[in-house]
């Protein structure tokens, strides 16, 4: 066998069987150590390359960055399963209820609350899905709308920090987490008001999928009405700005800021009296699920990556990605078009520890902007999550969603969504200024 085709063989057989459905940590690590036998048969590397491997783990495991992920993770259940989340929506469900598609902008105005105090697209999509959902279907929203505007609101935690994907992204592209966050702010607070410009233009004009709460739905309206929502809305807005405003104005790290994050998301449960230990136990559950999945996705692309160098598919990448027609333009195009398209199939977190590592390198090399291009792949990953057939958002949804809605209707509500997505997208990589304006 030709040495040189090693390295994209390895590339190939793991892709294989990842698409085959095999567990993606595993994937990665198993055909690691297959081409690492070969490597040391075909006398290109030695054995004493693997040598590095627990180093590198080591390394893994005492990420202060890294550290950062299991605060945010546990801050956004903690908020959804003391009930804080379901007491957002029906609050702002009932001030906009009484105009026209009022219920689906209430719906997006509280997913870039939850996205920006969670961070956590799950949480968000389950909880708006078992709390509004029922509610529009009631009084007649049109199920593609209805279940599209959940889906899509729920993913605004991707890219409106704080966001456990930046943290991920920013430690795969070796820049500030703090920078990445600012970088977020415009273009995640843009793609929330593309939705609701959207959901305002179908109540306009098919205001039959859209209606406003007859009166006898509202039961509370003006100062009354007004309290609760000050009351309700208040605490966590000021536990955002204390997470953000602290990793923002330099006083604390990512890490420190979401510690702060998770105390504070205790806190307002336990003052709502929600602080049980079945809300306890559940948000530390998922923290420890969804970390852990993290961690071995981590080592699993560390084995591969390692392999994947000894046999020189490194610089087979790099000369691919660096030579291509129309330098960067070339570049960011292959780039999004390969991120998009393996988005219908594989998970975010996959997408971050196998495909980054092999773009880095050649975006450096071109001279790109590494906090842009880091938000420009944050978009195009969140738009992974409502891609049929495996959009995670339409998984979540689709568990909550009652039996006469069919799944059809659920994957005919994204699809708008995922267009407005994709202009968005288009929109950053046309005006960088979008994300660098701060930074600047």
């Amino acid at each position: 066998m030709n040495p040189d085709l090693l390295g994209p063989l390895m590339f190939g057989v793991a892709f294989l069987l990842i698409f085959s459905g095999y567990p993606v940590a595993f994937s990665l690590g198993g055909t690691a150590l297959v081409f690492a036998w070969i490597g040391v048969t075909m006398d290109i590397f030695e054995w004493t390359l693997l040598y590095a491997f627990p180093e590198r783990v080591f390394g893994i495991m005492s990420n202060y960055v890294l550290l950062a992920v299991p605060f945010f993770i546990f801050m956004g259940t903690m908020l959804e399963k003391s009930k804080l989340a379901e007491d957002l929506l029906t609050t702002i469900g009932a001030l906009f209820g009484g105009m026209r598609g009022g219920l689906a902008l209430a719906v997006v105005f509280v997913g870039a609350l939850l996205a920006a105090a969670t961070g956590v697209v799950g949480a968000s999509v389950v909880a708006m899905g078992l709390i509004s959902l029922p509610v529009m279907h009631r009084y007649g929203y049109a199920p593609w709308l209805s279940t599209g505007v959940i889906a899509a609101s729920g993913t605004l935690g991707q890219i409106i920090p704080p966001s456990v994907v930046l943290i991920v992204l920013a430690d795969q592209l070796g820049i500030s987490v703090g920078d990445l966050f600012v970088g977020s702010l415009v273009p995640g607070v843009m793609l929330a008001t593309m939705f609701a410009a959207f959901v305002m233009v179908v109540a306009l004009v098919k205001p039959e999928a859209a209606p406003a709460l007859p009166p006898e739905a509202r039961r509370e309206r003006g100062s009354a009405l007004m309290r609760r929502v000050l009351l309700v809305m208040v605490p966590p807005l000021v536990l955002i700005l204390l997470v953000l405003g602290s990793i923002f104005a330099g006083v604390a790290t990512p890490t420190e800021a979401g510690a702060l994050g998770a105390v504070g998301a205790m806190g307002l449960a336990q003052v709502n009296r929600r602080l049980t230990m079945p809300a306890l136990k559940g948000a530390m559950g998922e923290t420890t699920r969804l970390t852990s999945m993290v961690m071995f996705l981590l080592i699993g692309s560390t084995a591969f990556a390692l392999v994947f160098r000894g046999l020189y598919g490194d610089i087979w990448i790099e000369d691919l990605l660096t030579n291509l027609p129309g330098g960067k333009i070339g570049l960011l195009i292959v780039a999004n078009l390969t991120i998009f398209i393996l988005g219908f199939f594989i998970d975010f977190f996959e997408i971050a520890f196998i495909i980054l590592p092999l773009l880095v390198p050649a975006a450096r090399i071109l001279g790109i902007d590494l906090v842009w291009f880091g938000v420009m792949i944050g978009m195009n990953l969140q738009t992974s999550f409502l891609t049929p057939p495996f959009g995670f958002s339409l998984f979540y949804l689709r568990g909550v969603t009652p039996k006469e809605i069919p799944t059809t209707d659920i994957y005919k509500g994204a699809i708008p969504f995922i267009l407005i997505q994709v202009l968005a997208l288009s929109l950053v990589i046309a005006f960088p200024e979008l994300v660098t304006w701060a930074l600047d």
